[in-house]
């Protein structure tokens, strides 16, 4: 099983306010690509169009051994969603500031999944509350840990 491709931005940029796991519409040699571990995600965001979820500036490398029918790298792909799932995400698209971003694309059951959250944008002031949070917690689990060993 190849290994899940993560956005390491997504958590980053953004507050995650909701998750979906969707499929993806993929092309022959780019399923093969992704076997291979070729994808990026990292740049892609979701936009909801006429109904629809297309994943957009996802990178897919083209695969080493295909011919003059490999795919093109970076094209918008199909998200699979039901219509429920697609009118609600269309809903919290339109709120200002938040955008549809992917944070990681995995397999499941021999199909590739996209786990897609709605995130709100993060100004400089709370990358860094969570920066001093991640910070002070690290602090407190060493001396925890330090407190253990000297028993």
């Amino acid at each position: 099983m190849p290994e899940p491709i993560n956005n390491p931005k997504a958590r980053h940029d953004y507050t995650i306010l909701e998750t979906y796991e969707a499929g993806i519409v993929l092309h022959g040699t780019e399923v093969k690509s992704l076997r291979a571990g070729k994808g990026q995600i990292g740049d892609a965001f979701a936009r909801v169009e006429k109904g629809e979820v297309w994943l957009h500036n996802m990178q897919i490398d083209e695969y080493a051994h295909g011919n003059i029918n490999n795919h093109r790298p970076v094209a918008p792909r199909k998200l699979l969603l039901n219509r429920t799932e697609i009118r609600k995400l269309e809903a919290l698209g339109r709120v200002k500031g938040n955008t549809l971003i992917p944070l990681s694309l995995y397999w499941k059951n021999g199909k590739v999944k996209i786990q897609l959250a709605v995130g709100e944008g993060k100004g400089a002031h709370d990358r860094r509350e969570d920066m001093k949070k991640r910070d002070s917690d690290r602090e407190i689990k060493q001396a925890m840990s330090r407190s253990l060993k000297h028993r």
